[in-house]
């Protein structure tokens, strides 16, 4: 099982980017997806997380109203896309695949990671 990170990159705060994971060997679509990151010397955080029929999202209160999750099961790959971003927003950026179909918050509800993409946001 993998899931691939891309799109992460550096841009100037105010800025977007759109993260994508792809799945490979296995379908998610039964699955809730999530996205987390994780600063230096800090904690892997949650930042959002969709279940697998799309009709429930929640976001950490950081992002909310500027970050959008989205899926698409065919092609069998997460988004996130991020406006307005901020220097706070730099992190590494994982994708996960939980254990069963609705989304989650919490880390330990997650059975597949992604390796990350760095975000860098400028000030």
């Amino acid at each position: 099982v993998q899931l691939q990170a891309s799109g992460g990159g550096l841009v100037q705060a105010g800025g977007s980017l759109r993260l994508s994971c792809r799945a490979s060997r296995r379908t998610f679509s039964n699955n809730g997806l999530g996205w987390f990151r994780r600063t230096s010397g800090k904690e892997r955080e949650f930042v959002a997380t969709i279940n697998w029929r799309s009709d429930s999202t929640s976001y950490a209160d950081s992002v909310k109203g500027r970050f959008t999750i989205s899926r698409d099961n065919a092609e069998n790959t997460v988004y996130l896309q991020m406006n307005n971003l901020e220097p706070e927003d730099t992190a590494i950026y994982y994708c996960a695949a939980a254990r069963g179909a609705s989304s989650s918050q919490r880390i330990a509800d997650y059975r597949y990671w992604g390796q990350g993409t760095q975000v860098t946001v400028s000030s």
